[in-house]
């Protein structure tokens, strides 16, 4: 495996100077490995059972980073000018 140095401003370092318990190469490589799997995922639709088993370790996936598609945004608006309920307590959401 091969080392990389990163160059970064001196507030991000002090930043990572207060986390001592997190394993910076593993974030690192995990950023890495993400972006493989977007550009991988964009170009088939399809993600390997491997690409699969890291997204649910780290409860991700590809279609994440995508932009919200046009008939999807006008579902969500329609559905909030839907009819609400007003509850004081989670106790009365259950009432029979």
């Amino acid at each position: 495996m091969v080392n990389v140095v990163l160059t970064v401003p001196d507030h991000v370092k002090n930043e990572i100077g207060l986390f001592p318990w997190v394993n910076w190469s593993e974030v690192a490589r995990e950023e890495v490995l993400r972006k493989e799997i977007f550009e991988r995922y964009l170009k088939t639709g399809r993600l390997t059972d491997e690409d699969w088993e890291f997204c649910e370790k780290i409860d991700w996936h590809p279609v994440d980073e995508l932009p919200l598609k046009d008939e999807f945004i006008k579902k969500l608006k329609d559905t909030e000018k839907g009819r609400f309920v007003k509850v004081e307590s989670l106790d009365e959401m259950f009432e029979g």
